[in-house]
């Protein structure tokens, strides 16, 4: 069975940039994942990543994604789309988990497949609360992260069915 770990990334202490670790809290809250599935908030971990994504075979990352869409837009890069992310640097994230994808190449260790699903931040100011108009596409994140995982056939329940 095919190890995938689902990874938010992001500062909750930053407004908007934590909307990635906000998705998995509610991933976590919303869903029962099987065995073979991972959901992990990464935080700001950086290289620090490298032991919990080591040894998946598929990896979901959600993070706040600055590109040149309007605040609240979602980003979904799949393929040769997920290269040219890490290579245009518009993740704010991206050079952490770039330095981890690398050092797993560089082990033979690479992750099979990578998506990144992410959301055109508004507001990168200290404090606690997502902005307004990032609020709903949390939803739609969520949403985003449970089609991919039953395209690759992974079954999940939502809590209390």
């Amino acid at each position: 069975m095919e190890k995938i770990t689902v990874l938010g990334i992001g500062n909750i202490l930053l407004q908007d940039e934590g909307l990635g670790v906000k998705t998995i809290e509610r991933l976590s809250q919303d869903y029962q994942f099987p065995e073979n599935v991972q959901v992990l908030d990464g935080g700001t971990l950086g290289m620090g990543l490298i032991a919990f994504v080591e040894g998946a075979d598929k990896l979901i990352i959600v993070d706040a994604v600055s590109g040149k869409l309007p605040p609240g837009s979602i980003y979904e890069l799949k393929g040769s789309e997920v290269k040219a992310y890490f290579q245009q640097a518009i993740s704010l994230h991206d050079l952490g988990i770039q330095d981890v994808l690398a050092t797993l190449e560089v082990l033979d260790k690479p992750i099979n497949e990578v998506v990144v699903f992410g959301m055109q931040p508004k507001t990168i100011d200290v404090g606690l609360e997502l902005s307004e108009v990032v609020v709903p596409g949390i939803a739609r994140l969520e949403s985003l992260v449970i089609e991919q995982l039953s395209a690759w056939k992974v079954e999940v329940r939502q809590v209390g069915q």
